[in-house]
């Protein structure tokens, strides 16, 4: 439409939380506050929940000290919310919008926020009524179509390294099968970062299973016990959704909870742990094997922060309201990756309708022909959007001769 838009700015949260979702919205807030063409901002709380109800609140009127304490505080700031709209919902989320005066909507989240600010767009485009909508992606399982990477996932797979440095420094003190099962449903992204953790050549995790391979339970003895007999212990590193061969997550067969999707909740369970631990003692003759279930620890955790996903989280909210306000137009940002030996993004808009629904999967590259690990080339891949992680000493273990 011609001319600028000019009028009310709302924003949301949507989905899981993590640990840079309020950086895109401040980022977002404080670039909106620039702009004489955005007059009030409101907040909802908790997605479209908030929205449906009215319940909003003035971020406008809120200081910038405080606007920068939520910015560094993990986890959703305005609440978030797993209720998936109906057409009949988005037609009422219009109503409020239109009833509200807001000309620019923007929509923290995944792919079903993509979506969900998509339906939105189109109705606001049928009734003529000028919207900016923007969806400013956010997700730890790093899944969105047309990103290189997600905001989110850059802090959840430094979590996963981190924790995968513990449990590999305590399984070689006390040697055994450690199992560690991670988030990810239909892509493996976080639970391949689990690679980042090796420093030595000897350290786990020695194995890493990814939903994007069909999961054999006799294979996976074979794996570990070739790995014991090598190394005298093994670390696993297991998504939870790795499925068999016929796409039935092993987990479901234990679950029988189930989300606002109508999905299996594979996450707070720790069946798939139980599962597989059972398997090797059963199967072998490995006396100490554990498993441990990460589940929402990947996702808010305070102190385990990369700082460059918390930079392009606020980049990518700031990036969504200069492209709606100066170029007053709608979308998806996206985070893409220039060529070049050094890591430099840039922020672009795509079109809503390509993010929306559909979620991408580990590429074949990134893993292994035997479907039991990553290659060189996904920790290429993640190493720079995780940033430093933790020095690990050993000792470089001379033999003291023996005393006769």
């Amino acid at each position: 439409m011609a001319g600028k838009t000019t009028g009310n700015m709302l924003i949301a949260q949507s989905g899981g939380p993590s640990m840079v979702i309020n950086q895109s919205l401040i980022g977002a807030v404080i670039e909106a506050k620039k702009h004489a063409q955005v007059k009030k901002i409101f907040g909802a709380l908790h997605g479209i929940k908030g929205i449906l109800e009215e319940d909003f609140i003035d971020l406008k009127k809120e200081s910038l000290k405080t606007l920068e304490a939520v910015a560094a505080t993990p986890s959703s700031g305005l609440g978030t919310v797993r209720k998936k709209p109906t057409a009949e919902d988005c037609k009422a989320i219009f109503a409020v919008l239109h009833r509200y005066g807001v000309r620019f909507f923007f929509y923290i989240g995944g792919n079903d926020s993509a979506e969900t600010a998509h339906i939105i767009n189109e109705e606001a485009i049928r009734q003529g009524y000028q919207l900016r909508c923007f969806h400013i992606p956010k997700t730890i399982d790093n899944d969105l179509r047309e990103n290189d990477h997600t905001p989110g996932f850059g802090s959840a797979a430094k979590f996963v390294a981190c924790a995968l440095m513990g449990d590999n420094l305590d399984n070689r003190a006390l040697p055994g099968v450690k199992i560690d099962v991670i988030m990810g449903r239909h892509a493996g992204f976080l639970t391949a970062a689990a690679a980042l953790a090796r420093v030595y050549p000897d350290d786990g995790p020695h194995l890493i299973y990814l939903p994007e391979r069909a999961f054999s339970m006799s294979r996976f003895v074979r794996d570990v016990k070739r790995v014991y007999k090598k190394l005298g212990r093994c670390v696993v590193a297991v998504s939870e959704g790795i499925a068999d061969r016929n796409g039935i997550a092993i987990a479901s067969k234990f679950i029988e909870e189930v989300d606002s999707h109508g999905n299996v909740q594979l996450s707070g369970s720790g069946a798939l742990g139980d599962c597989l631990s059972a398997e090797i003692k059963a199967k072998t003759k490995i006396a100490r094997v554990r498993a441990d279930t990460f589940g929402y620890l990947q996702r808010s955790f305070p102190g385990v922060l990369s700082e460059r996903d918390a930079r392009e989280a606020r980049g990518v909210g700031a990036a969504a309201v200069k492209e709606a306000v100066k170029n007053n137009t709608n979308g998806s940002m996206a985070i893409k990756r220039l060529p070049g030996k050094s890591y430099r993004v840039k922020y672009k808009r795509v079109p809503l309708k390509n993010v929306a629904r559909e979620t991408k999967e580990v590429p074949a590259r990134f893993i292994n022909k035997a479907g039991n690990d990553v290659t060189k080339a996904f920790v290429d891949y993640a190493a720079p959007i995780v940033g430093k992680l933790p020095p690990i000493g050993r000792f470089k273990g001379v033999k003291v001769k023996t005393v006769k």
